[in-house]
Order: C-alpha cells, then sequence, then structure tokens
C-alpha cells in the first residue's frame, strides 16, 4: 500500500505504549495494532481525530504517501 503509517515512530518519539494510546483514545488494542502494521482499510476521522489529540500531533505525522511503494487496486 503506498499510505504508510507511521504510528510506531509517533508513539515512540512520545514515550507512550500502544497500550497507553488505546486507553486514552478507547480504542482497542487490537484495532490500533492492526493500524501500527499498516495492515487497517480505512480509519475513521473520528479516530484520526482522536489519535492525534492524545499525541499532540496532525494527521500528517501519522500518514504519509510514498511513492516508490505500488498502490494497492
Amino acid at each position: 500500500m503506498a499510505i504508510v503509517v507511521r504510528l510506531d515512530e509517533m508513539l515512540h518519539a512520545r514515550r507512550m505504549t500502544l497500550t497507553d494510546l488505546a486507553t486514552r483514545v478507547d480504542i482497542t488494542l487490537a484495532n490500533l495494532s492492526i493500524l501500527k502494521t499498516g495492515k487497517a482499510k480505512a480509519i475513521r476521522f473520528s479516530t484520526l481525530e482522536a489519535i492525534c489529540a492524545a499525541l499532540e500531533c496532525q494527521p500528517g505525522d501519522l500518514l504519509a504517501f510514498d511513492l516508490a511503494l505500488p498502490a494497492e487496486e
């Protein structure tokens, strides 16, 4: 997928665990793990907003478009 999820880098920069984020955002650890590994097919804006609020970042800090990777059809 050409969209790269940088959740792991943001968690590391904020010295926060995935479990901490799951608790703050009220999302299951399993769903955050799917997002973190890049296996998610979609994300709700409300979820993205909650993650950005918890990590004090912008959506562009979490998501990037990699031109070198092929887009999925």
